[in-house]
Parts: C-alpha cells; sequence; structure tokens
C-alpha cells in the first residue's frame, strides 16, 4: 500500500483534522441524543394529561400544552418514536403510542393543512418502524382529508380557511406533500401525487422572488386561481425573507426531488439553499435570525428551529448534488448540527419544560412563543441529527 498517494502531507493534515472534528461532533450528538431522552422523560411529568406539548415559557415556568387539533400535535409522538429508534426504551415507545391513539382522530380532520406534520410526522414513522395495518389506514385516510383541500382552478391546498373571497397558501404547506406521496405509493392512486406536483409547481411560480427568497402567504382568487396579495404573517414584512418559511421551502423541494427525481425540484431545492447559505445576514455558526430582512441585525433573535430544519434539508440535499457541492452543503449542516448542540442551544437536564432545543421563534408581530422551545424544533434538530449519524 502507497501512503498518501497523489496528496501532499497538508491534505493528509487536513483530512486527520476533519477525521477529530467528525468524531467530536459524533460525540456532541450522542450526547446530545441522551439528553434528549432525559429531557422528554421529565417532560412527561409537566405535561397536562390528554394533551401535547407545545411551548414552555421560561419567565414564568409555565408550561403549555395543546389539544390533538394544533398543527404541532404530531411532533411529540414523532420525537419520541425517533428517540426511541436511536436508543430503545420501554418509556419513550408506551408514551409515543399513548400520543397516538389520542392523535388517531385528526385523520378525519378536513379544517386544516397541517395533516402532514400532524399525522406523518406521527404516524408515518410508526409505520416506517412497524408496518402495522392500522397505521396505514390511518394515514390513507388523513391523505383524504388534506386532499379535500385542494383546488384544482387554484392548483393548490388552501392552508387557511378566511373570507369567501381568499384562498390562502402558505410556504409551510410544501411540507404536507410528502403524506400524499406516501398515499400513492402506499394505494396505487396517483390522485394524491398529482395533488402534490400542481401543488409544488403552483407554488414555485407564485411564492419565490427572483433571489428565490419566498413569500409566506400568497391569496389566489378561489374562482380565477389569480394572485391577489403577496404577503407575511410571521415574518418581519411583506417583502422579507421569514427565515423558517426558507426552511420549509428547502425541506419541502429537497423530497419533492426525492420522490419524482424531476430536475426542477432539485434546482429549486439548491437555489433555496443558495440563497439561505450566501447571505450576507447568516451568523458564521450558520443560525438563522428569525427573519433574514430583520431591521436590528445583528441585534436580532435567532430562530434555532429553522437552524434545525434547514440542517435536516441540507444533509439529505448534500447526498443529490455534485460531490463539490455535496460536500459544501454537508459541511454547512456539520456547523449548524456543532452550534446547536452546545450549551447556548440545548437545555440542561430537569429545566426547559422538558424539551431540549431553546430559542426558537414562533411569530414576533403577535408576540407569540418568542425565545421560547418549540416542540418542531426538537422533532428537526433529533431527525438531522439523526441523519448525521445515519
Amino acid at each position: 500500500m502507497v501512503a498518501g498517494c497523489g496528496r501532499s502531507t497538508a491534505e493528509k493534515v487536513d483530512s486527520a483534522k476533519v477525521t477529530t472534528e467528525k468524531a467530536g461532533l459524533e460525540k456532541q450528538i450522542n450526547s446530545t441524543l441522551d439528553r434528549a431522552e432525559e429531557q422528554y422523560k421529565y417532560m412527561m411529568t409537566r405535561l397536562p394529561e390528554g394533551e401535547f406539548p407545545k411551548t414552555y415559557h421560561p419567565d414564568t415556568d409555565k408550561f403549555e400544552g395543546s389539544g390533538s387539533g394544533w398543527w404541532c400535535s404530531g411532533f411529540y409522538p414523532g420525537t419520541l418514536l425517533y428517540l426511541n429508534e436511536y436508543q430503545k426504551d420501554e418509556q419513550l415507545e408506551k408514551e409515543a403510542m399513548r400520543a397516538l391513539a389520542m392523535l388517531k382522530k385528526e385523520q378525519y380532520n378536513t379544517s386544516t393543512h397541517d395533516l402532514g406534520f400532524m399525522m406523518y410526522c406521527s404516524f408515518g414513522n410508526a409505520f416506517r418502524m412497524d408496518p402495522k395495518p392500522e397505521y396505514k389506514e390511518i394515514l390513507i385516510q388523513s391523505a383524504k382529508s388534506l386532499s379535500s383541500r385542494f383546488s384544482e382552478k387554484v392548483g393548490a391546498i388552501k392552508s387557511w380557511d378566511s373570507r369567501k373571497s381568499d384562498y390562502l397558501v402558505i410556504i409551510d404547506n410544501m411540507m404536507n406533500l410528502e403524506l400524499l406521496f406516501w398515499a400513492t405509493a402506499a394505494t396505487g392512486d396517483s390522485t394524491y401525487y398529482d395533488i402534490a406536483i400542481k401543488h409544488a409547481d403552483t407554488t414555485i411560480k407564485h411564492h419565490f422572488r427572483e433571489d428565490k427568497s419566498s413569500y409566506h402567504v400568497i391569496n389566489y382568487d378561489p374562482e380565477t386561481g389569480e394572485v391577489q396579495q403577496k404577503r407575511t404573517a410571521q415574518g418581519y414584512a411583506d417583502e422579507s425573507a421569514w427565515a423558517r418559511g426558507q426552511a420549509w421551502g428547502l425541506y419541502g423541494y429537497t423530497v419533492m426531488y426525492r420522490v419524482t427525481k424531476d430536475k426542477k425540484y432539485l434546482d429549486q431545492a439548491v437555489a433555496i439553499a443558495d440563497f439561505i447559505l450566501t447571505h450576507p445576514n447568516l451568523p458564521e455558526d450558520k443560525i438563522p435570525y428569525w427573519d433574514f430582512d430583520a431591521p436590528n441585525i445583528p441585534n436580532e433573535l435567532r430562530d434555532s428551529s429553522a437552524g434545525a430544519i434547514v440542517a435536516s434539508a441540507l444533509l439529505e440535499l448534500s447526498g443529490y448534488v455534485d460531490a463539490d457541492k455535496g460536500k459544501g452543503y454537508y459541511q454547512d449542516a456539520e456547523t449548524m448540527l456543532q452550534t446547536l448542540t452546545t450549551d447556548e442551544y440545548i437545555a440542561e437536564q430537569g429545566t426547559n419544560g422538558g424539551f431540549l432545543l431553546k430559542h426558537g421563534v414562533g411569530h414576533i408581530p403577535e408576540n407569540s412563543e418568542v425565545d421560547v422551545p418549540l416542540t418542531y424544533g426538537d422533532y428537526y434538530l433529533v431527525e438531522a441529527m439523526l441523519r448525521y449519524l445515519d
């Protein structure tokens, strides 16, 4: 064997450094996953009976839960299932099953577009790990309920119900399409697949600006499908780039490419990733401010949940592009995980209401869930860490 064939000494040193750093991050991730397990066992003692975790307010030590109809209800069982997959634990598994039983009725909920979050992050993971016929039926019914919100005239799934003259679609809705793809694969019925494609294509057409940043909300005319308004709800301004919205778009189009292998979706995902990663307001540690155009940067809050979603998406996207670009995406995801698994972002054991990740930003314009843990932040961080270890 010829040692170091074709590589300089400097390259060998760099390689050793990368290997050491990688081992260090893996150790940090394993430690964080262990902390997550401890935290979620603590959370069980704080969770009001019959509720799902929503957030925790550290200033008042108030734990806030929700009913099963809240859009975040699926993240709790989903996170528990991920943690049980990482390390078998009877208590976590039992709690996941209890939460799934409470969530089951939402398969018939036609009043929300969030059934992907609610049912696929929960029952989708449950079915992947244990393909029970009951889980399959629940997921198929959930896809039917989601499909009922699709309009052929608009070419999209309605997000929020409002006035009859409005048809509101938010970028977050891209995250619900994976459930529809699953349903076509499970049933052979292409209706679900076709709806997902139409929704994604309509979103590409109207949600994105020239620089590939995304609007949060598009208001269509329900009769003609024409765009009536482009605005924000949770971002700083109508023309600003709300960080979690950019993350939803990146993740959503990465999934679109995974399933369809259509290059236009890969191009879209890459363009969104490049907007995020080359933005002059992205900090060196890669955890975005809550909005890329927030007025008081650098004195603005970061959104750890956006960082977790982007990291998870980049780890997958890195495998779909050429080697150099893929390496860059992978290293950026590593930087995000390196940051998110430090004490700055990870709660001490027995604090934070049992949530793992600190410093999430929900809805600054309404002063709701500001600088608190968020159940979806935990879910996507745990997912990203497991993807990294894989």
